[in-house]
């Protein structure tokens, strides 16, 4: 079997995730391209992450609220993703909002529309979200604003793993669904150092509650996410693309929840 290495995996995550405009890159559309996507989806984190946290960073010198940077961030997060995590978010939620066998909840969610739990889902997560990144943008924790983006990539991650297989024979979920084991080890991993070293990340000395709240929120956001990608797999018959959409944004705003209590 061919293997990516972790350059070429980043360059086509970056090009089938982003609008960054990076040169096309000529793979085939297998599950070993697939999987090696989904193993790069928390670099592609750090990346918006970091972009995310410069951007805070400079809106904070300006006369600008820190709601409306929050708000910035959010909307500048969509853009640069094609808006499609938020559209996983609202298909996902329709879909598990209506009543039947996975086929109609499969229906649901490729019908296009936004429905009313979708809806409210978006608005939701985005409040969250927004809100969420003010009060960073406001106490200065820019590290934590991409220790949080790379976690709610990393949803994707465990979304994928073994045992949970594709809801259809094609589409985004056919290539990427299961394809995820050791990458299940390495990633807590980094993650969990990394909530460690946002400790000796402000002033004042190393602070230890603040790198056991960045850990905690890690692993109860790890446990949700597996709880709810089981639940998504019982509910529309495996895992799709607009799952691993959904994963994200809520990854995303319960850790910026949890690493805002303290």
């Amino acid at each position: 079997m061919k293997h990516h290495s972790p350059v070429r995996a980043i360059h086509v995550a970056v090009s089938w995730l982003t609008v960054v405009p990076v040169p096309t890159p000529t793979v085939e559309m297998d599950r070993c391209t697939g999987g090696a996507v989904i193993t790069a989806v928390p670099v592609v984190g750090a990346l918006l992450g970091t972009v995310a946290a410069a951007s805070a960073f400079g809106l904070s010198h300006t006369a600008l609220p820190t709601a409306l940077i929050g708000v910035l961030l959010v909307v500048g997060l969509a853009l640069i993703t094609r808006g499609m995590h938020v559209d996983g978010l609202a298909d996902t939620v329709d879909g598990l909002g209506c009543y039947g066998p996975p086929e109609r909840v499969a229906e649901v969610m490729k019908s296009g529309s936004v429905g009313p739990f979708g809806a409210a889902a978006i608005v939701a997560a985005g409040a969250v979200q927004a809100v969420g990144f003010a009060a960073l943008t406001d106490q200065h924790r820019w590290y934590d604003i991409v220790f949080a983006v790379v976690v709610g990539r990393f949803a994707a991650v465990l979304a994928c793993r073994r045992g949970l297989g594709p809801a259809a024979a094609t589409g985004f979920g056919a290539i990427v669904a299961g394809t995820q084991r050791r990458s299940l080890i390495v990633w807590p991993i980094i993650l969990l150092a990394g909530a460690a070293t946002l400790g000796a990340a402000g002033p004042g000395g190393y602070d230890a509650a603040h790198a056991v709240a960045a850990a905690t929120t890690f692993v109860v956001v790890a446990a949700s996410i597996l709880l709810l990608s089981r639940h998504c797999a019982r509910r529309i018959g495996g895992i799709t693309g607009d799952v691993l959409g959904a994963a994200i944004e809520l990854g995303l705003a319960m850790t910026l929840v949890g690493i805002l209590i303290r």
